[in-house]
């Protein structure tokens, strides 16, 4: 059985960083592109970064480039977003995802609802 655990979020003041971890088993890690998808209050899906662990390729969205870093540890099949000078926008619930051989730059184009595999989300509250 395929299991997506997310974890890592908590209350943090603007300004500060959380490190987000997505725990993976049942799948054969390298197979897949994991993407970071948050959804605010009231709003759809946002994706905001995804990563292939076999090539560690990476793709961010324009709303956290430059402050949020997606990596892997191919060890443990885990993928983490770093999330530094977090702002008030980024409070959302956060979820991992997972889907089938696409690349990075494919998995970032496409829904929530389109990945296969899905965590259960961690909620980061920023503080302003």
């Amino acid at each position: 059985e395929v299991q997506l655990q997310a974890s890592g979020g908590g209350l943090v003041q603007a300004g500060g960083s959380l490190r987000l971890s997505c725990a993976t088993s049942g799948m054969t890690f390298d197979d897949y592109a994991i993407g970071w998808f948050r959804q605010a209050p009231g709003k759809d899906h946002e994706m905001i970064s995804c990563i292939t662990p076999s090539n560690r390729n990476t793709v961010y969205a324009d709303s956290v480039k430059g402050r949020f870093t997606i990596s892997s540890d191919n060890a443990k099949n885990t993928v983490y977003l770093q999330m530094n000078a977090l702002k008030p926008d980024d409070t959302a619930v956060y979820y991992c995802a997972a889907v089938w051989a696409l690349t990075a730059a494919q998995a970032m184009g496409i829904t929530f609802e389109k990945y296969d595999y899905w965590g259960q989300g961690t909620l980061v509250t920023v503080s302003s």
